[in-house]
């Protein structure tokens, strides 16, 4: 029986036509992209998207937002090592501020703990890991329109072009829904939205109306934002009252059961035992070795809550910074072993300690964070100059050293 495709045909064909028609004329557009725009309409439309919608959508969309195509171009062959992620991310700085929203905002987190099971503090890490606490969401210069940028991909980057079709047509849902209104509607080049970067169709599953104001909003709403991550956690098997793992000095040969799983009393057979001198807390418990800096690193037994922490993002730097930072802000300390750095580079005190010194000096104002952007290359590159040194911009414990004794 042959199908009758002349009714679909002819819906598609009115809907591309209303939707030209409510369209806005613009003298100055990309042509291309404005039929790209017209086109994609009929896929909307049967996705339930309204004209009113996909119109409001699109109001004074002149082309592709070229800042979208150059942060998807550039992405860096290499990876950082893992203490330079780390420290980048669990350092003083990031602690001092999640432990001033943990007072800020300590009702909110306790019973959102109670409701969903997941840990305040490891809530306040993903916050901080994915947009410093919010700060990011002020820097109107890193945002971008969530519909324009992925119709952006979608139009010009073949690669993420199925991705990018597929937030399109959630980011219009949430529109839709009414949620949040065309204007602030913005996030990351590839979608990523508010204070939790969720892209929109993990919004779609997991986004809360936390603060009970008949909106789900992780733009505005730090109440919904949190929510929001706990019920991703939640959903995706985190288990109450348990830790993400533990620090583990590894034995003689013990690099050979890197991936393995296994009870923690067997790890403890093993000759695997904690740095701290603490017994596990729970030895029935099966946890996976993880060598993330290779044999002469420290290992990382990691339990079942690791593994859903990378279910927000799934690299095991992301999972481990978030379990590292949780428990710094918690109180429960830092890590015991070293990280096998280069010689001559800086660890995360000594990184703070340099910023501070610069500071002192006159030759940087900005944050005391441990981060060496261009601002504080910039400062070492003058001091570096000022000393004789090469100026590379580059931390270094030679130059630590030089400054101490000024």
């Amino acid at each position: 029986m042959t199908k009758n495709t002349s009714a679909p045909g002819k819906l598609f064909a009115a809907l591309v036509c209303g939707w030209m028609a409510i369209m806005p004329a613009n003298l100055h557009a990309e042509p291309r992209f404005q039929k790209w725009i017209s086109d994609f309409y009929p896929v909307a439309a049967s996705e339930g998207i309204s004209a009113d919608t996909y119109r409001r959508a699109f109001a004074g969309i002149k082309d592709p937002d070229p800042d979208v195509l150059q942060k998807a171009a550039y992405q860096p062959e290499f990876k950082s090592q893992v203490w330079d992620y780390l420290d980048s991310r669990v350092n003083p700085y990031t602690v001092r501020i999640g432990r001033e929203m943990l007072a800020r905002h300590g009702r909110t987190l306790a019973a959102l703990e109670r409701y969903f099971g997941v840990d305040r503090h490891i809530l306040l890490a993903i916050w901080s890991m994915e947009s410093n606490y919010g700060a990011v969401l002020a820097k109107d210069e890193r945002l971008h329109y969530v519909p324009q940028a992925l119709a952006t991909l979608a139009y010009a980057d073949p690669r993420r072009a199925g991705y990018a079709r597929k937030q399109l047509i959630a980011a219009l849902k949430i529109l839709q829904n009414g949620d949040v209104a065309p204007k602030d509607m913005t996030g990351s080049w590839a979608g990523a939205m508010g204070h939790t970067q969720f892209i929109p169709t993990s919004y779609l599953l997991y986004a809360v109306d936390a603060d009970g104001n008949g909106h789900k909003d992780i733009w505005n709403s730090i109440p919904d934002a949190l929510a929001t991550s706990a019920n991703l956690l939640s959903k995706n098997g985190w288990d109450s009252g348990k830790t993400w793992g533990y620090e583990t000095r590894v034995p003689a040969g013990g690099a050979r059961y890197a991936g393995k799983s296994m009870t923690l009393a067997e790890w403890q057979r093993l000759g695997f035992v904690r740095p701290n001198g603490k017994a596990f807390s729970r030895p029935g418990e099966r946890a996976q070795l993880k060598l993330l800096a290779g044999e002469d690193g420290p290992g990382f037994l990691m339990t079942s809550n690791f593994f859903t922490i990378k279910k927000y993002n799934a690299a095991d730097t992301y999972a481990l910074a978030v379990g590292l930072l949780a428990d710094e802000i918690a109180g429960y300390g830092g890590m015991v072993q070293k990280w096998p750095r280069p010689n001559g580079t800086l660890d995360i005190k000594e990184k703070f300690e340099l910023q501070t010194r610069m500071k002192s000096l006159g030759y940087y104002d900005g944050e005391i964070d441990g981060n060496f952007g261009s601002g504080s290359k910039a400062a070492i590159a003058a001091i570096q100059q000022r000393l004789g040194m090469a100026s590379d911009g580059e931390p270094s414990k030679p130059l630590l050293d030089a400054l101490r004794q000024r």
